[in-house]
């Protein structure tokens, strides 16, 4: 085994000043307490909070500042997220990887924004991974992402074994993420490490998750530092064996007969998708979705009698190809 310890960092976040010399802070009393830590983990917008109006250039000097401290400390750093303006315009939610030399190594554009309640933020269209010498993968994923599994399965067909999550969430469905963790941990056969903030960074209630799905340790809702030393041989012998000796799911799915038409946008294997209303921020009183047609329904009033049907069909239940 080659130990190697990650912890992330539950703080409070403000959105109407700066947090970085609070995250700095912190992060010189856990390299004092835990001077052991070799990765270290913030939550999504930590810098500075929820708000567009501090969206910054990148480069710029809050990321010199914590790729210095990256460097004085010698760990692999992630500060989270901030928003990241572009020269045309855009906005992006944007995370980095520093390494132990104070450089950047990684750049990530959160894939899927909190649409429709994250306006204005672009998404990004490509994935992270990168390594550890010695140690192994890692891939980012920013909060939202990790509810669509394809981003997963993305990483971890590229032999990501650790996955970075930081999150800002502040509303009723983080029970639903704590779930999400522990089903990505043991449908990938990974490390989860899903770090929220507090105040106007979230509810807190972070988790780590190993590749069996045993939650290793999940904070309540105070400020909390967690080193958690991970294992490497643990993921590898889960991926070869089974999780617990049992579902190999990753060699599985790499043997499947069955291919995956919905992702082909020109099939028609997601014609229901379409009949669904636009995605939008729910108003008082809407009745969107109440006595709606079944699925069956909308897609016969939603065919155009030219389109060629989809290539699927269902029959008794059960679906199979025409």
């Amino acid at each position: 085994m080659t130990p190697f310890a990650i912890a992330g960092v539950q703080m409070h976040v403000s959105a109407l000043h700066s947090n970085v010399e609070g995250m700095r802070h912190r992060l010189d009393i856990l390299m004092a307490r835990f001077p052991w830590t070799q990765m270290v983990l913030f939550s999504e917008l930590a810098p500075f909070g929820p708000l567009h109006q501090y969206a910054q250039f990148f480069p710029n000097e809050t990321l010199d500042s914590f790729r210095e401290d990256a460097k004085r400390h010698r760990i692999w750093l992630i500060p989270g997220s901030m928003f990241e303006k572009t020269a045309d315009g855009k906005v992006y939610n944007t995370s980095v990887v520093i390494n132990p030399e104070g450089e950047i190594v990684a750049t990530y554009r959160k894939m899927f924004p909190f649409r429709p309640y994250e306006e204005g933020v672009e998404a990004g269209t490509e994935f992270c991974i990168f390594d550890v010498p010695d140690v192994g993968r890692f891939g980012l994923s920013i909060c939202y992402d990790i509810w669509f599994p394809e981003t997963t399965r993305q990483l971890t067909s590229q032999g990501v074994e650790v996955l970075l999550n930081p999150v800002l969430t502040g509303t009723t469905d983080r029970d639903a993420e704590l779930s999400i963790a522990r089903a990505t941990a043991a449908q990938f056969q990974c490390y989860v490490f899903a770090v929220n903030g507090l105040a106007a960074g979230g509810v807190g209630r972070s988790i780590v998750v190993d590749p069996t799905a045993t939650v290793l340790h999940q904070s309540a809702g105070q400020e909390d530092m967690f080193p958690i030393e991970v294992d490497m041989d643990q993921v590898r012998r889960q991926r070869e064996t089974g999780l617990r000796g049992l579902g190999q799911v990753l060699k599985s799915f790499r043997d499947r007969e069955a291919e995956f038409s919905v992702y082909d946008r020109q099939s028609g294997a997601d014609a229901y998708l379409h009949t669904l209303g636009p995605l939008e921020t729910p108003k008082q009183g809407a009745q969107s979705g109440l006595g709606a047609a079944d699925p069956r329904t909308a897609l016969e009033h939603s065919r155009e009698p030219e389109a060629p049907p989809p290539a699927f069909s269902v029959v008794g239940g059960k679906m199979g190809s025409d």
